[in-house]
């Protein structure tokens, strides 16, 4: 795999269009780096196969850092030209990341923070949050929702839409009622 990660880290660092990944190349760097941090767990720390292993481990980190990155930058790129997406140069998780354009940003970041830490891919994709508007009826801080937004503060009598689930915790605290919509 520690080839394959270089290779794809080349392709993507001398060429100025987007390389072509498999689809589940992602899923696989996840679960070598998954191996890589489980086999060392259980070396003496001491050993040169352990300091073999870690060196491995920091420098694939760095390559798909880079490759990851470099991705982005190509794809901000080509969104910003509003040119077509060769879908058939795109892994599975950025696909599904494509078809999400709103929050494409943030979601990539999350993606690249989770995969260096050897967490499957497929797991970092963010949900939509439904919202509902609520009627504060106390006066209540800001929080921070389900969807990682900054709602608030809010006065007695404010009217705001608010996540599902920050709604539902608001209404059975009693600091606010949710509004009727027609």
């Amino acid at each position: 795999m520690y080839d394959e990660i270089y290779a794809a880290w080349r392709r993507e660092a001398e060429n100025e269009a987007l390389g072509s990944l498999p689809t589940d190349f992602y899923t696989r760097v996840a679960r070598y780096l998954q191996k890589i941090k489980e086999e060392s767990r259980m070396l003496d720390k001491k050993t040169v196969k352990a300091a073999l292993l870690e060196h491995e481990l920091q420098h694939a980190k760095r390559m798909i850092k880079a490759v990851v990155w470099l991705r982005y930058r190509k794809l901000l790129r080509i969104i910003s030209k509003t040119q077509k997406v060769p879908a058939e140069s795109l892994t599975a998780e950025e696909t599904k990341l494509w078809t999400n354009f709103a929050s494409f940003a943030e979601a990539y970041q999350k993606f690249a923070e989770n995969l260096l830490r050897a967490q499957v891919p497929a797991e970092s994709t963010p949900k939509p949050h439904k919202r509902v508007a609520l009627r504060f009826l106390k006066e209540i801080p800001a929080i921070i929702g389900a969807d990682m937004k900054t709602y608030g503060p809010f006065m007695a009598e404010d009217v705001a839409s608010v996540p599902v689930e920050n709604a539902k915790i608001l209404i059975k605290q009693g600091l606010a009622v949710q509004v009727e919509t027609s």
